[in-house]
């Protein structure tokens, strides 16, 4: 569905952060100039984070919706959250290096989506979730990655005016909760957990990035955990 007035496209997983970028893009633009987009990719939390992309579009009242499936990305494997032959760690800490949830290059697989669909659209802007500090390590999260990919986008497309906004990368996990609280981010709505679909284990590194930066924030985290240990 094409309309002059859409401005922004959202790529909403239905976790904390890309619900935060939402409500920022809703502030920014107004719900009706705004367009969400959910790609599944055969992740163990796929139902899940589906139905938590539909809840939050419904809160912030974001009317233009596209979901699709990469079928690409479960085919291809190496990674946790798409083959169930590797394990999710479940230590409760963060382990160092880049961990096997990596998606190998997802995100530009989720950008190239977005910019199609931004370029029907007409809109200009795509606001994506990736945060760099307090993060799991994944290389396409860093700034880098985006400067590259925008310049990719300025020479790819038609008019070469579509931008991807990155607005939470340089932030840490308690200013993202700050600012979400803030923006009334359906914080209630979101779904992090790696692991599980039915109630968020609590000990996956999601989970944990989640539950130190609702802690360090002050605020108390809405959804329940399988593990309801203090975060550490």
């Amino acid at each position: 569905m094409k309309t002059d007035q859409t401005r922004a496209v959202v790529l909403l997983s239905g976790g904390m952060d890309s619900c935060v970028c939402a409500a920022l893009a809703v502030r920014d633009f107004g719900a009706a100039s705004v367009a969400a987009m959910h790609i599944s990719y055969g992740q163990r939390t796929e139902k899940r984070e589906q139905q938590s992309f539909r809840d939050v579009c419904a809160r912030l009242e974001i009317v233009q919706r596209m979901m699709l499936r990469n079928e690409a990305l479960p085919a291809i494997g190496g990674s946790a959250l798409t083959d169930t032959k590797i394990a999710v760690p479940e230590t409760g800490e963060i382990a160092d290096g880049i961990p096997v949830t990596y998606v190998p290059f997802r995100n530009a697989h989720f950008l190239a989506a977005a910019v199609s669909w931004a370029e029907v659209l007409g809109a200009e802007r795509i606001y994506v979730g990736a945060v760099q500090q307090d993060s799991s390590g994944y290389p396409d999260c860093r700034p880098e990655f985006y400067q590259a990919f925008n310049e990719a986008v300025r020479t790819g497309t038609k008019e070469g005016k579509i931008r991807i906004e990155t607005p939470l990368i340089a932030l840490r996990k308690a200013e993202i909760v700050r600012l979400g609280l803030e923006l009334g981010a359906p914080f209630d709505l979101t779904w992090s957990c790696y692991s599980r679909d039915d109630q968020a284990c609590g000990t996956c590194d999601s989970c944990v990035l989640r539950r130190r930066a609702f802690a360090a924030a002050g605020a108390r985290d809405p959804i329940l955990y399988v593990s309801q240990a203090e975060a550490h």
